[in-house]
């Protein structure tokens, strides 16, 4: 009877929020007001049936179980195994003590207006641990860029666009892998997220396109790369779309999800490159719709992340359809074994360029990680709390923000509530269809939704310009999660905010957060210390 009545209470809020999504566009703000007192009614009802659900002997408690998809492993010599009677008290018992939040006031808000500007620091910080392989696995100095001035082999358009985007110089990667590439060597390129690895592969490939006067319909497509998700698919291709064009360069995405006549379409208009997801591509060579027996450079990007989708035999048979005699280029995050014997099977003598100790999994140096311990009870109180710091909730907002939330469930819940809240917000997860989130990964780029609530499907990968501020509303399952989640701010010299809400029941993870906090220098509070004892 109580799973019925929660049902029929989940129906009723959703019909109340489609009425105020409809009563928002037509301008109608006393209906708003109705609306709006009639979701928080239904809400609290919800939540008052929830809690007796999960305290009733018969219920499984199994509907919050993480959404599939997110990567495996732990959070290292803490994990847990199963919930101890300690730890259920824990979850039930309040905190002790208020939490202590350091942020001093301002702070976050005005890293989320800088970074919504696109304004940097001048300050990036630079990783000094860096090595470059060579193909017997020797260390060796190599020519390095540092100005965009030294590329001499790009176009002059090409170098003019980069200005124009407003980046200072080319980051790490691109400073240690364009010098090789322009070379034509084969390249291994191992750095963390957000540090510019997408032009480090595009803007090499596009200048040789463009030296030997490469045309798609008469040569075929040049350069395929493969991502692991439609979003980092349709990232990458934005950016080549945006740094081709002043070169007369077109791209196409292919991925699952989203008509393949729309992708066939543009891809028979001509493409100098595709960037695809290796399920959707092994379908159109498969059904000869696609050829690419003429590509001159092939690139995996974030080739770790497609081996943990179990994308491997497809990647494999992708190689088959390619000519052998190609330039390659192989880019990662982490270097594990699988990781190191693709790259072995595909690749011919390469360079390796390591940004930073790979070995460990490290954070953005640019981000500002904050942990807030907080009451289970007290988190939905506390979010509205950070977003109204953070400025968020004014409607003359320009900043955004990313939060995550570790079940579907959950990521629905969040949205209706800060929605009904005031705040400009969309949810992303793996039950949203391919319009679902291009409408909210649109908005959140174009600045009408100030903040994305999404599950661990939409943390790695996704390259939004402006995210000030990632709050961390359920602790990631695993550092690697972790790590990947708060990468999607402090991107491209942009400083960035990442707050997680840690609750005492948690408090297992607190030493594998303090591992990746401390690699970074970030400060750590006593605490959180205490709690990892």
């Amino acid at each position: 009877a109580l799973q019925l009545r929660e049902q029929e209470m989940s129906s009723q809020q959703q019909v109340i929020l489609k009425q105020m999504q409809l009563a928002q566009l037509n301008g109608n703000t006393q209906e708003q007001q109705v609306l709006s007192a009639q979701l928080q009614e239904v809400m609290q009802q919800l939540r008052q049936l929830r809690q007796d659900l999960q305290n009733s002997p018969s219920s499984n408690q199994g509907y919050a179980a993480p959404e599939s998809g997110a990567a495996g492993g732990s959070w290292g010599s803490g994990e847990m195994q199963g919930a101890t009677a300690q730890d259920a008290h824990a979850a039930s018992t309040p905190d002790a003590s208020p939490a202590q939040w350091s942020t001093k006031p301002g702070s976050i808000a005005e890293a989320c207006a800088r970074a919504a500007r696109g304004e940097t620091s001048g300050e990036t910080v630079q990783d000094t641990d860096i090595k470059v392989f060579d193909p017997n696995e020797r260390v060796i100095q190599h020519e390095m860029y540092t100005t965009f001035e030294q590329c001499v082999q790009f176009p002059a358009q090409v170098v003019a666009e980069l200005k124009k985007a407003g980046f200072p110089g080319p980051s790490q990667i691109q400073a240690y892998t364009w010098p090789l590439a322009l070379q034509g060597k084969d390249i291994i390129g191992i750095a963390a997220t957000g540090s510019g690895k997408t032009l480090a592969f595009l803007l090499p490939a596009f200048s040789e396109f463009f030296k030997t006067g490469m045309q798609p319909l008469r040569d075929g497509v040049g350069l395929l790369v493969m991502s692991p998700t439609r979003e980092l698919a349709q990232q990458i291709e934005n950016e080549a779309n945006r740094f081709g064009k002043c070169l007369g360069m077109w791209s196409v995405s292919m991925y699952g999800g989203a008509p393949k006549y729309e992708q066939m379409k543009l891809y028979r208009q001509g493409a100098h490159a595709i960037i695809a997801c290796p399920g959707r591509l092994n379908d159109m060579l498969e059904g000869g719709q696609v050829k690419v027996d003429r590509v001159k450079c092939l690139v995996l990007d974030e080739a770790d992340r497609m081996l943990d989708m179990g994308f491997e035999p497809q990647i494999k048979k992708v190689l088959s359809y390619v000519p052998k005699q190609r330039h390659n280029m192989f880019f990662t995050a982490t270097w594990p074994k699988d990781v190191r014997q693709l790259a072995s099977s595909m690749l011919s003598h390469p360079y390796r360029v390591m940004i930073g100790n790979r070995d460990e999994l490290k954070a953005n140096q640019d981000v500002t990680q904050q942990v807030r311990i907080v009451d289970q009870r007290e988190k939905r109180r506390a979010i509205q709390e950070l977003l109204r710091e953070a400025g968020l909730m004014q409607p003359d907002s320009i900043g955004k923000a990313m939060v995550f939330a570790s079940t579907k469930r959950m990521c629905e819940e969040l949205t209706q509530e800060l929605y009904s809240a005031g705040v400009s917000c969309a949810a992303i997860h793996g039950d949203k269809g391919q319009q679902e989130r291009d409408y909210a990964l649109d908005g959140l780029k174009k600045g009408r939704i100030k903040v994305l609530v999404a599950t661990d499907v939409a943390a790695r990968g996704l390259d939004i310009k402006g995210v000030g501020l990632v709050v961390n509303y359920d602790v990631a399952n695993n550092s690697e999660d972790y790590v990947h989640r708060i990468g999607r701010t402090g991107r491209a010299g942009a400083k960035g905010f990442a707050i997680t809400f840690l609750t005492r029941a948690d408090g297992w993870k607190a030493a594998g957060m303090i591992k990746v906090m401390e690699s970074t220098n970030q400060e750590i509070s006593q605490e959180l210390r205490t709690l990892a004892k």
